[in-house]
């Protein structure tokens, strides 16, 4: 049980590829962002293109993981959001059920999917194979508090962003860089000049990195 009312993603398919999670070296959780779907952000897997490696992507309901904007009071997006955080953690638990360690699991997403995995990393820290939030930031207003528990150590984080994006503030990047880094991440935050709300090659080539160095912990 879910202990919410209210569960719009409980029963949610999750998309898998790559190599069977029976069989992996390392798994990715990704989340997708709003408007897209589990089987659009699995697109990273074919791209990136890492040897034995499970691929894990839950979809949102209605193609969304809370209806308003990522800054807006908590509030305004629950109950959507907590559960969009369980639908998240039922599929890492998944992964740790099967064996891998968490320092053999990489957490990331776009858009809403990276403010998510962005989220979930900090209510849940510990020693990732890595995190990656392609536009993306921690999620709820600049008044929040954000005195998580647990510590990360050394946990790889990249976080990319243009700084043309409409919807992620570069500020609100470089602020949860900050809370990463204190919770003792190790944060690689790129600012790309002109860009908008998109990925670049600069971005996959670090994520791509950062499943190679987790398969081969």
């Amino acid at each position: 049980m879910s202990g919410l009312a209210f569960d719009p993603h409980a029963k949610q398919p999750v998309l898998v590829a790559g190599t069977p999670l029976a069989e992996a070296r390392a798994a990715v959780v990704l989340a997708h962002g709003r408007g897209a779907s589990a089987r659009d952000i699995l697109a990273l897997a074919q791209e990136i293109d890492v040897a034995d490696v499970a691929w894990l992507a839950p979809d949102a309901a209605n193609n969304a993981w809370y209806p308003a904007r990522f800054m807006e009071p908590i509030a305004h997006n629950e109950p959507w959001l907590s559960s969009a955080l369980m639908c998240f953690g039922r599929v890492v638990q998944s992964v740790l059920d099967a064996g891998i360690p968490t320092d053999r699991l990489v957490l990331g997403g776009f858009s809403q999917g990276a403010c998510l995995a962005l989220e979930y990393a900090a209510r849940h820290a510990t020693q990732y194979g890595g995190l990656f939030a392609l536009a993306g930031g921690l999620i709820g207003p600049d008044n929040v508090s954000r005195d998580y528990p647990g510590a990360f150590r050394s946990t790889p984080v990249f976080i990319g962003v243009g700084d043309q994006d409409f919807h992620i503030p570069v500020a609100r990047t470089k602020h949860s860089s900050d809370v990463f880094t204190r919770m003792g991440a190790v944060v690689d935050l790129r600012v790309y000049p002109g860009l908008q709300h998109a990925v670049v090659p600069d971005e996959i080539d670090a994520v791509r990195a950062m499943v190679e160095a987790a398969r081969n912990v």
